[in-house]
């Protein structure tokens, strides 16, 4: 079975970093899955990947290209054989 690979979108803006974004970091350095994490530095930045994706909120995460979850989902992601099964769960309201 070939890796997974991952991507976050979060927000981090000069005056505010969304908490659950950096929660769903860290729910994915601990799962193992290969990941790149994309940072959404301005409102506009903000706005343009939730109009783009058609999301409300951040963060949110791609697995191999297809979007998971984020905001209200709750997502299990592992790398071994259990495929979407396993333990991340991103959510948040920010963004």
């Amino acid at each position: 079975m070939s890796q997974r690979t991952a991507s976050l979108y979060r927000m981090k803006l000069p005056t505010h970093e969304c908490p659950f974004g950096l929660i769903a970091k860290r729910m994915l350095e601990d799962s193992g899955l290969d990941f790149v994490e994309h940072i959404l530095g301005t409102r506009e930045e903000v706005d343009a990947f939730k109009a783009e994706h058609r999301v409300t909120t951040t963060p949110q995460v791609f697995v191999d290209g297809e979007r998971i979850g984020g905001s209200e989902e709750r997502v299990g992601l592992c790398s071994g054989e259990e495929a979407h099964q396993g333990a991340l769960v991103t959510h948040g309201r920010d963004g």
